[in-house]
């Protein structure tokens, strides 16, 4: 057998000069004479297919330093706050000329729990203050701007009374630019609806203090100190809020017991035989941003529609917490707290960590966090203190010292609230 080595096609010997075809050479001359002839687009040719380092640098750039795609872009957004501000972190400025951004007795829709002036507080300065950001200004709010991009649109607030000042806040920023005849509230069990029939909008707030389920969702009637809440709730709430285009939601006072919260895991909340499991603050609180998260994704259009979630409204029971003395309170202050390290002592830093932990940064569905806990908490000054209506008639003690009455939870109308809406603004139209 021979081996493959001496098989003719491995053979050493050198190889047979082969004749071309006819027709390559007639090819070759005709390349050859287009080239003479056509000789400068066949360089310009050139040029095009193999892209020279200075044309790309004067913008004929090739297809792999091409720019990355554009991210989807943000509803409702018309452009971007200038550099890094932070619009959060700054000081409260004195400013009578363009404060305040309008008359307690011009908005008949501000609540009568927070009208201060007509409750016969005597001062106004409350009125009179302007947040600053460190490192830029907020964009000032623009109400026909604000309508125009509501045109044909629903915006509603969820949560608790905060948010419903904060809601008021927003509609007497906006109500003089609406005529009268176009303009309506109705108030349906715990939704609030203010109509705005030119622009074919509206403006809703629903009462649910803790956004799951609870034993406090009656909007009237929620006084309970024994609060319990429904594991995995949302839904009952929830299909209220589907097809709106802009949410504010809020939670956080109603949750501070000062026990463990109690959670609902079957029955019903008149039923003897409930099954409740306690939980400890951070982790029932944990619970529902989850809940929310899970919500908002299933039911909402990332490319449609703005998320927001306002933080933590502090108190000011404590004067202790600002140097003041022993056993008082927002009762009479009127005055901001000027140091920018004070961090309201109510407000529980772990619960801020959850928010953070559970909203920041999301990619699937971003919601925005209007972080309005430390800058509210310098303003021990602007609470309703003893200025509002009062749910029932004061005892002859209660008249006797101011201080054990008031309210150091809500805030005056006009006042800081409208500079939560100022941000919700900013954050909404320039993110």
């Amino acid at each position: 057998m021979k081996s493959p080595s001496s098989s003719p096609s491995s053979s050493s010997s050198l190889p047979r000069k082969r004749r071309l075809p006819h027709f390559v050479f007639t090819v070759l001359a005709f390349v050859l004479l287009a080239s003479m002839i056509y000789g400068h687009d066949f360089v310009s040719l050139s040029r095009k297919t193999h892209q020279n380092p200075i044309l790309d640098e004067l913008g004929t750039r090739s297809k792999a330093e091409e720019p990355p795609p554009k991210s989807p872009e943000i509803p409702f957004a018309v452009g971007k706050a200038l550099g890094e501000c932070e619009y959060f972190k700054g000081r409260w400025v004195k400013d009578e000329s363009t404060r305040p951004l309008y008359r307690e007795s011009e908005c008949p829709y501000i609540q009568p729990q927070l009208t201060c002036r007509a409750h016969g507080r005597p001062d106004s300065d409350y009125q009179s203050w302007r947040w600053q950001p460190d490192s830029c200004s907020l964009p000032s709010f623009n109400a026909t701007m604000m309508l125009e991009s509501l045109r044909g649109k629903r915006m509603m607030f969820v949560g608790d009374s905060l948010n419903r000042g904060m809601y008021n806040s927003l509609i007497c920023l906006l109500h003089s630019n609406i005529p009268e005849h176009a303009k309506s509230m109705e108030t349906h069990g715990s939704l609030t609806v203010f109509s705005i029939k030119e622009y074919n909008a509206s403006m809703e707030f629903y009462w649910a203090p803790f956004l799951l389920e609870s034993n406090a969702d009656n909007a009237a009637v929620h006084r309970i100190s024994d609060r319990i809440v429904r594991k995995g709730s949302i839904n009952k709430h929830g299909k209220h809020w589907r097809g709106a285009d802009i949410v504010v939601f809020n939670t956080y006072l109603w949750w501070m017991t000062g026990f463990k919260m109690k959670i609902l895991e079957s029955g019903s909340f008149e039923d003897e035989n409930k099954r409740i499991r306690e939980m400890e603050t951070e982790d029932a609180y944990r619970m529902a941003m989850k809940s929310i998260v899970k919500w908002v994704k299933k039911n909402m259009d990332p490319s449609m529609t703005r998320v927001f979630f306002t933080t933590m409204s502090p108190t000011h029971y404590k004067s202790e917490d600002w140097g003041g003395g022993r056993g008082q309170n927002c009762y009479n202050q009127t005055t901001p707290i000027q140091d920018q390290a004070h961090w309201p002592s109510d407000c529980s830093k772990s619960v801020m960590r959850v928010i953070g932990e559970v909203l920041g940064r999301r990619k699937d569905f971003p919601i925005t966090v209007l972080n309005i806990t430390q800058l509210s908490g310098y303003r021990k000054d602007a609470h309703t203190s003893t200025y509002k209506k009062q749910w029932s008639p004061l005892t002859k003690e209660q008249l006797a010292n101011p201080v054990s009455y008031a309210d150091c939870i809500h805030w005056c109308l006009p006042g800081l609230q409208d500079t939560w809406n100022e941000l919700l603004f900013a954050k909404l139209f320039y993110p």
